[in-house]
């Protein structure tokens, strides 16, 4: 039997610097990628016309119109990270706040049971890749600062959101 060690080391070396630059070149791609995430509160008693408020419609399918606060409540830069979730509903996605985040989550959920918040999400640079995903009813208090939701996007577009989320905590963590 013949072994031809130098010949092995050098298709070793081949495979592992094919997978070092093609493996570099997609993190690094997905590394600068990033994405926004808006919570709005619903907010019934405001007229549309109101310069505080505003009326949306959220999922594509099967439209609702919830008239929200023009400001949101939680914003990318409260959001410690993101995840998908395999739920038998489809994937979910699991958004974790920081400190402040969690705080704010709290007391909203808290103070208005029985209404929805509204999710604006955007996982591009372009404006078609940016919509309202979710209209989710507050059932209860949520004190552990993680809120998830079934977004109205494919699976390839959750997985850039969640993606985009994450890029941008370690980016807003890295400019402060």
């Amino acid at each position: 039997m013949n072994f031809y060690p130098r010949s092995f080391n050098l298709y070793l070396l081949a495979a592992v610097l094919l997978t070092a630059v093609c493996g570099c070149q997609s993190t690094k791609k997905e590394d600068k990628h990033l994405a926004m995430l808006r919570i709005h509160i619903e907010n019934r008693a405001q007229l549309p016309s109101s310069s505080f408020g505003r009326t949306i419609s959220v999922l594509r399918s099967q439209p609702v119109m919830v008239t929200i606060n023009s400001e949101p409540v939680l914003t990318e830069a409260d959001i410690a990270s993101a995840s998908v979730l395999d739920t038998p509903g489809g994937l979910a996605v699991q958004v974790h706040f920081n400190e402040t985040g969690t705080y704010t989550l709290e007391q909203f959920t808290a103070a208005y049971a029985g209404k929805h918040f509204a999710i604006f999400g955007q996982w591009t640079e372009l404006v078609k890749d940016s919509r309202w995903l979710a209209a989710p009813l507050i059932n209860h208090r949520i004190a552990n600062g993680e809120l998830s939701f079934t977004p109205d996007a494919s699976p390839e577009e959750i997985r850039q959101l969640v993606v985009g989320l994450n890029n941008m905590v370690k980016h807003l963590a890295q400019s402060k």
